[in-house]
């Protein structure tokens, strides 16, 4: 699945659409990019991460973290954001990427803290993933009232 993704960013045209199991592994990647926008990967945030795999694709713990454990290879792995989002956009319904975005913002605050880094981050993937602002702010709200 890895090798599989991998070779999807290095396509001039990312695929229509990703299988489940693409899909899964492409968002959690991201949700750790994001957690390390600001060089920092608390265990609050990976904590905040397998939680959320586990609730999303309704997985039990080991599966979820064995997911992570391929996505943090995955996000070491993947080149620039902008092809990483570009394939998500394209492969994933809006629906799903404005929850992608608030998962993402969870992931953020999960430390306490809201760290300008990983602020600016998200503040650029929301319109990378096709995203509007406005979205994209009612998701970070949500997110800080979980």
């Amino acid at each position: 699945m890895l090798r599989t993704l991998l070779a999807a960013f290095a396509q001039p045209e990312p695929p229509e659409r990703l299988d489940t199991e693409d899909a899964r592994l492409a968002l959690a990647a991201l949700m750790v990019r994001a957690a390390r926008a600001d060089d920092m990967y608390e265990a609050s945030e990976r904590t905040e991460i397998l939680a959320r795999l586990a609730r999303r694709h309704a997985l039990p713990e080991a599966q979820a973290l064995a997911l992570l454990e391929e996505a943090e290879a995955l996000e070491a792995e993947a080149p620039d954001t902008v092809r990483f989002t570009r394939l998500l956009k394209q492969a994933v319904p809006y629906e799903d990427r404005t929850e992608v975005i608030e998962a993402l913002w969870a992931v953020a605050l999960a430390d306490g803290a809201r760290a300008p880094e990983e602020d600016a981050f998200l503040r650029q993937l929301a319109p990378l993933l096709g995203v509007s602002d406005q979205d994209s702010a009612l998701a970070r709200h949500r997110a800080a009232r979980d």
